[in-house]
């Protein structure tokens, strides 16, 4: 970013309305709301954050595409719902409050919910992008052809690792599918976090685990006061806690943010959908 400073744009402002509403609406509704009120206030989170870096950098994820803009929130829905699916066997969080709910219900408002995810990420880290960041590593991480196998290989057997082993190995549920999913990108042409590494670029990372951190934040924050909400429970590491998620558990956070640009961008690829890398590539 190195132009000069726009007036927030008017999607912003709206952003900044919904994300006061129902925040308050949230927290301070009485009985069961927070299936409600959990999809328009991450709306107003993302809308607030997209006016920022437009009004910072004159670009972005609303502005370039609408379409795009839409479609991070129809990608997030499945996204989410594999962890869903791993949380079955890892039982690392829990939902309170799910028996107020038809499997039907529950599943229609699930996933409207988790369709904030992937939208939330990317606009936090294109936001952290508008920033001047010290080079905090320039090292070129080398491709080659080895390491896209080793990833591909070492993914698969943390992923029959934290099946098989879940109260050893769950941590790896953040980190298996991105060595997994990155190697199949990186094979069929699709955008990598290695394209960047291997020529010593790493501020996409670094952008994706800052805004990943800040969103960690204003979900564990949120979802504090909420009804329902979700609670955890992390074999060996469940205190202290920051909220609802213990200390320990925030470091999942920076790989998760890896393992959504890996997903991303081969459900793009199989799409054939035209992606761009201004979300985490500063200008």
């Amino acid at each position: 970013m190195r132009n000069r400073q726009r007036n927030y744009p008017l999607h912003g402002w709206l952003g900044l309305l919904l994300a006061a509403i129902f925040w308050f609406l949230n927290w301070y509704l009485e009985g069961v709301r927070t299936h409600l009120t959990f999809f328009p206030l991450w709306l107003g989170y993302i809308l607030a954050i997209d006016g920022l870096v437009f009004m910072r950098k004159g670009t972005s994820l609303v502005n370039r595409s609408k379409t795009g803009f839409l479609l991070l929130f129809i990608f997030s829905i499945p996204l989410w719902w594999l962890f869903e699916l791993f949380n079955t066997v890892l039982q690392n969080w829990h939902y309170t409050g799910r028996e107020y709910f038809s499997d039907v219900a529950y599943a229609l408002y699930a996933s409207l919910n988790f369709s904030t995810v992937l939208p939330a990420v990317f606009v936090t880290g294109e936001f952290v992008s508008t920033f001047r960041l010290p080079a905090l590593n320039k090292r070129r991480w080398k491709t080659g052809k080895n390491l896209p196998p080793f990833f591909f290989i070492s993914g698969w057997v943390m992923l029959v690792l934290f099946l098989v082993w879940p109260r050893i190995f769950f941590p790896f549920v953040w980190i298996s599918v991105y060595f997994i999913v990155e190697p199949v990108n990186y094979w069929l042409g699709f955008k990598t976090l290695l394209h960047y590494t291997q020529s010593g670029n790493w501020r996409p990372v670094w952008n994706l685990w800052i805004g990943v951190v800040i969103c960690g934040f204003f979900w564990e924050l949120w979802n504090y006061y909420s009804w329902p909400k979700w609670t955890y429970e992390l074999p060996y590491l469940n205190q202290p806690k920051i909220f609802e998620m213990p200390l320990a558990g925030y470091l999942g956070y920076l790989p998760f943010s890896l393992e959504l640009f890996a997903l991303y961008n081969l459900l793009s690829g199989m799409l054939r959908i035209k992606v761009s890398d201004n979300f985490i590539q500063p200008e």
